[in-house]
């Protein structure tokens, strides 16, 4: 049985606030889509200079999204005050990155007080058809008010 998602009421806001806060993220044209507790979808467009040497998405581009599609999911989950920091994932690329656009989403496996595991999936969307093309576990650590870190 799945435990309860138990989100702060302005859970959105905080996530929405961080997200807008990613250089990393503004500078692949990502854009986060959906937020709900424990569970973040962030969309990208397909874009040439995100490619690597064949023309399809660069795996360092599909992870960076999936860690913060992951990571986001975490957050949605965090108390108010606390920061979300990446302390180990695992990506498994299963398809090539080519699509029209891609669609990376991340659900908490594992809430914690200290310590959480968000389960990602990417998908390479052309037409209406989405294919999974990469999945990710990621481990993310509660990170309780400290100087410089928000979000």
């Amino acid at each position: 049985m799945p435990q309860a998602r138990i989100a702060e009421p302005d859970f959105r806001e905080r996530v929405e606030e961080s997200f807008a806060r990613q250089a990393a993220m503004k500078l692949i044209g990502a854009e986060l889509t959906l937020c709900e507790p424990g569970i973040v979808e962030i969309e990208l467009p397909f874009r040439e200079d995100l490619t690597q040497q064949h023309n399809f998405l660069h795996a360092g581009i599909i992870s960076a999204a999936l860690d913060a599609a992951c990571g986001y999911a975490a957050f949605s989950l965090m108390p108010q005050g606390a920061a979300v920091l990446t302390i180990e994932f695992k990506v498994n690329l299963l398809a090539l990155g080519k699509g029209e656009r891609f669609l990376f989403r991340g659900e908490v496996t594992k809430p914690g007080r200290t310590i959480m595991v968000s389960d990602g999936q990417a998908f390479a969307v052309a037409d209406t058809e989405a294919k999974l093309i990469a999945t990710m576990t990621a481990t993310l650590m509660v990170v309780q008010d400290r100087k410089g870190l928000q979000g």
